[in-house]
């Protein structure tokens, strides 16, 4: 079995091949595929791995000697899933090949906003500490997580993760409703929202969490809640989220991800990073530890195996 594998550089650095060259007679690694250049490198190839690279119908249509695509990531928006479907490819991705390294980053996200590391940070950067006639700064209140409602959106295993982190510095935890399953006999988000402290996205982003929380929903929430998202750019409205900050609706907000990556067409998350708010945007790096990034090789190499 030929592979080729499409856009290796997203992987990063200091990663292990040598799984995947052991379940095929030949591996061809691209650091990176352009769109026009994806039918030549696939055209003789059983099996294809890609992180990002589109694999559209025309493109599937066109290759064929191709058994198995093999996502080296969850989400499967890059993939024609119908067409391959009836062409008969295969096709599978890895999951929970980062929960720890996620549910960590989650967690660091959460207690900077609860201690406004941002706003201290920039409070010594602008001599504020060097100048005060007390031994210590304290303008920007903080909160402490003993005892505070965390709410959870997507109680799968990265969910259940980072619940139990939590619970380890005291937290309760709030879980939602998986949202547009009408049978989930728990709380909706909306029935929540008005107990919650922080409140924490890890569910996928589908027609039913498309701006899940935006304006509207955003008046449910308990005044000075924390908001984070390590889960799907989309999910949270920016503009609406980044409106409630500033009036002090909500008291920070958190993301790893955005509606658009990289946000080559700006944000307005991105523009608000110089203000003085209790604002973190990291660039979609909760997932990039070498644990996590090498875990994604085993489990595709363990996809390849089974599907022979």
């Amino acid at each position: 079995m030929k592979g080729v594998l499409l856009d290796s550089d997203t992987l990063g650095d200091g990663i292990d091949f040598s799984p995947l060259k052991n379940q095929l007679s030949e591996l061809t690694l691209w650091p990176s595929t352009q769109p026009e250049q994806v039918q030549e490198r696939i055209k003789d190839t059983a099996v294809v791995m890609t992180n990002k690279v589109v694999l559209d119908r025309d493109t599937l249509q066109a290759a064929t000697q191709l058994k198995l695509i093999c996502v080296m990531a969850t989400g499967l928006n890059n993939i024609d899933c119908e067409a391959a479907a009836e062409l008969g490819i295969q096709v599978c991705n890895v999951q929970a090949y980062g929960t720890a390294s996620v549910a960590q980053h989650t967690m660091m996200l959460m207690l900077a906003l609860a201690t406004r590391l941002p706003r201290y940070q920039r409070s010594v950067a602008a001599g504020e500490w060097q100048a005060s006639p007390a031994f210590c700064l304290m303008q920007h209140s903080t909160l402490q997580l003993q005892n505070k409602n965390l709410l959870l959106v997507g109680y799968g295993e990265l969910g259940q993760a980072v619940g139990k982190l939590a619970q380890a510095f005291g937290m309760q935890l709030l879980i939602a409703a998986r949202p547009g399953k009408k049978d989930d006999p728990r709380p909706t988000l909306d029935e929540l929202l008005p107990q919650a402290d922080v409140l924490s996205f890890h569910c996928p982003l589908t027609p039913a969490t498309r701006e899940l929380l935006n304006a509207e929903r955003l008046q449910l929430a308990k005044p000075g809640v924390l908001v984070v998202n390590a889960a799907r750019g989309g999910i949270v409205h920016e503009s609406d989220a980044l409106n409630a900050l500033r009036r002090q609706k909500i008291g920070g907000l958190a993301v790893d991800v955005l509606t658009q990556e990289p946000p080559t067409d700006g944000n307005p998350l991105l523009q608000a990073l110089n203000e003085d708010l209790n604002l973190i945007v990291t660039p979609h790096s909760a997932w990039i530890t070498p644990e996590a990034r090498q875990n994604i090789i085993k489990l595709t190499a363990e996809n390849i195996a089974r599907h022979k």
